[in-house]
């Protein structure tokens, strides 16, 4: 790995394999001048910043869209071959998960909507697969990644924020589009301007606050799942920086307790999604 130092070592395992664009001129890190504007894999962290907004982060792309791929894998096997006598391990598994997020659906929304459930479903599996990659011994796969050629490579795409808010600026995308199909825009509006207080002078009042409320949904629910996942892949890096002797003494009752924040995290996602969009479903 190339981290001689503890510093570096924890920048490296923060670092996403990013693939981007440098300007013409630009000095790379081992010296050489781009001659004209390219697109390439950054060298270094400094590369990946100048390489701007348009920069794509190519482990939590690939790895999101593995999970993906492997819920809907798994979840087909399961379905092709149900049982009616004896299920196997896998199908209890599988009916477990789908009436417990059914049962989710059926207490917290209050409209009619057949997307729900399957949202529900899709989001709490997809995020518990993210999840789960972090229990994967901290130097594992980056190393394979490495001997690849690969400079950097983070396996878990929630402690990536770009990958947090991405999912969060889908559901309130949903939000709004189901706020003005539910309520239409003049009820919506109505909603904004005369909620919390219902008279017309409190109208800019009301609009600030409700449209806060609005833009804070996304925040939260992308800085929420962040930020617990990120300060636990933290705290493993740092155990990974510790004498081997005693990486087990902490690793293991670390590794142990985040087997209860990895299903917490999508437990929470999950709920709060479906809140909100009971909420944008509830024409007043």
């Amino acid at each position: 790995m190339a981290a001689d130092t503890p510093v570096e070592y924890i920048k490296h395992h923060l670092t996403n394999l990013t693939y981007g664009k440098l300007p013409e001129g630009y000095e790379r890190a081992d010296g050489s001048v781009v001659q004209e504007a390219t697109w390439t894999f950054a060298r270094t962290g400094q590369e990946a910043t100048d390489m701007g907004f348009m920069a794509i982060h190519v482990d939590t792309l690939g790895w999101s869209i593995a999970m993906g791929i492997l819920f809907l894998g798994l979840f087909r096997f399961v379905a092709n071959r149900v049982t009616e006598g004896t299920p196997s391990g896998l199908q209890n598994l599988i009916e477990l998960t789908f009436e417990f997020v059914q049962g989710i659906v059926r207490d917290v929304f209050h409209g009619k909507n057949p997307l729900i459930a399957p949202l529900a479903l899709t989001i709490f599996v997809w995020i518990l697969l993210m999840n789960i990659l972090k229990l994967i011994p901290i130097d594992y796969i980056p190393s394979i990644a490495h001997a690849l050629g690969l400079e950097y490579f983070k396996i878990v795409p929630t402690t990536d924020p770009n990958a947090t808010f991405g999912m969060s600026i889908g559901v309130f995308l949903l939000i709004l589009f189901y706020s003005f199909k539910v309520k239409g825009v003049s009820g919506f509006s109505k909603e904004l301007a005369f909620n919390p207080f219902n008279h017309w002078i409190m109208i800019p009042f009301n609009l600030l606050l409700e449209i806060l409320a609005l833009i804070i949904k996304p925040i939260s629910l992308a800085l929420r799942l962040f930020g617990n996942m990120y300060a636990g892949e933290v705290v493993f890096i740092l155990i990974a920086l510790l004498p081997l002797w005693i990486q087990w003494t902490l690793n293991v009752p670390w590794a142990i307790f985040h087997i209860l924040v990895i299903p917490l995290q999508a437990f929470i996602f999950t709920v709060l999604t479906v809140v909100y969009l009971s909420a944008a479903h509830e024409d007043h």
